[in-house]
C-alpha cells in the first residue's frame, strides 16, 4: 500500500506524532503541512469539513489555550458557518488535529482504536 494522505498536524504534538507514526507503519506516504505555520485556507477548509461530514463545532480544538483566551465557547453559538470557518483558518491552534486526508475522506483527531479502521483497510 502506497496510498499518499495530507496530514494537518503540530509537529510538537504528541497525539499528531502518535498518527503519523501509525500511518507510517500502515505504508502510507505522507505530505506534511504544518497547522500553525500554515493553516488551510477558508476554500480548503471548507471543503475538509463538508468532505468529513462533522459538523463544524467539531473541528474547534476545544483543549486549547487559544480557544479559552479568545472565550469561544460562549462565541462560537452565536456565530454562522462562514464566520467559524474564517476564525479557524485565521489560525491554526485553533483546529483539531491532526486531520488526515486522501482527497475524498478525511478525519480529524487521532485515537488508535477510531482510526484504524478509516485508513488501515483502504
Amino acid at each position: 500500500m502506497s496510498e499518499q494522505l495530507k496530514v494537518y498536524h503540530l509537529p510538537t504534538c504528541s497525539t499528531c506524532k502518535g498518527a503519523i507514526k501509525a500511518l507510517k507503519q500502515h505504508g502510507y506516504r505522507l505530505e506534511l503541512q504544518d497547522i500553525k505555520t500554515t493553516p488551510p485556507g477558508e476554500a480548503e477548509l471548507g471543503e475538509l469539513i463538508a468532505k468529513s461530514g462533522l459538523p463544524i463545532g467539531k473541528w474547534f480544538n476545544v483543549s486549547g489555550e487559544v480557544y479559552r483566551e479568545m472565550g469561544l465557547k460562549d462565541k462560537l453559538p452565536g456565530m454562522s458557518d462562514e464566520e467559524k470557518i474564517r476564525l479557524l483558518s485565521s489560525n491554526g491552534m485553533l483546529i483539531k488535529r491532526p486531520i488526515v486526508t486522501n482527497g475524498s475522506k478525511v478525519s480529524i483527531g487521532f485515537r488508535e482504536q477510531d482510526f484504524g479502521p478509516m485508513w488501515y483497510t483502504l
